[in-house]
């Protein structure tokens, strides 16, 4: 990922969340919290946030398992009784300071998320390591996506569970209008009034429509030892959800 994009992001950290929050009008909490509810971990799950930003989709998910797990009699342990161990990794150090926000009193030794900084090209884990990893809005940032698909295959054990939250570009009539109309003109007003990053905001609908339709990323797991890919669209394909098992 390069140095500007990097820089880009450092800047909107601290109004991300809320103009997160303010342009989807909420519902991005809802796509999260669907995408979350996929993943069905057992003992002592390892998960990773890749491209993980503020730790908004890890807390998501962390938040939907302690819930399971009270409902099941166990507290506010994991689904066995046990803590998961997770990691937020990200290559914005802005976005990593908002995510240790997020998490007080919570040492990394015992329930997580650990916080770490780095390239999702270039993870510092070695292969097998989780089993599950989480992606919200990170895919179309890097500089090429089959090689992150590569790698996150490398990074989960066989059967783990690859979760991609993602906007991808239009490809029905309300969604062409959507972001090929409405957000250009709408989102980098906004993000220039409430965080003065126009410019930020401008890249967000850029990446969008440059990146691949959804029928195309999900083509990307053929052949790189996934299975079981499935696609869940979201409020008339706004955003999607993509899961893949590694084989």
């Amino acid at each position: 990922m390069g140095i500007a994009i990097q820089n880009m992001f450092d800047g909107i950290a601290r109004r991300y969340d809320f103009l997160n929050h303010f342009l989807s009008a909420g519902r991005d909490r809802a796509w999260r919290r669907k995408a979350a509810g996929l993943l069905r971990s057992g003992r002592s799950p390892r998960i990773l946030d890749l491209c993980g930003g503020t730790g908004d989709f890890w807390k998501t998910w962390d938040d939907l398992r302690v819930e399971r797990a009270a409902g099941e009699g166990y507290g506010g342990q994991g689904m066995s009784g046990k803590s998961s161990v997770g990691i937020i990794a990200d290559f914005s150090l802005g976005m990593l300071q908002q995510a240790r926000k997020k998490f007080p009193g919570r040492p990394e030794a015992e329930t997580g998320p650990a916080l770490v900084r780095m390239d999702a090209l270039r993870p510092c884990f070695k292969a097998g390591s989780f089993d599950a990893v989480l992606c919200a809005y990170g895919m179309r940032n890097l500089d090429s996506v089959s090689s992150g698909i590569d790698e996150i295959g490398r990074l989960l054990r066989p059967g783990g569970m690859f979760i991609t939250l993602e906007f991808f570009r239009p490809t029905t009539a309300f969604t062409r209008f959507f972001y090929n109309g409405l957000a250009p003109l709408s989102i980098p007003f906004l993000g220039w009034f409430f965080s003065s990053r126009k410019q930020a905001y401008a890249y967000l609908v850029e990446s969008i429509r440059g990146f691949k339709s959804v029928g195309e990323y999900r083509d990307c797991f053929k052949d790189r030892g996934f299975r079981d890919v499935a696609v869940v669209p979201c409020d008339f394909g706004i955003s999607h959800i993509v899961t893949a098992v590694k084989g």
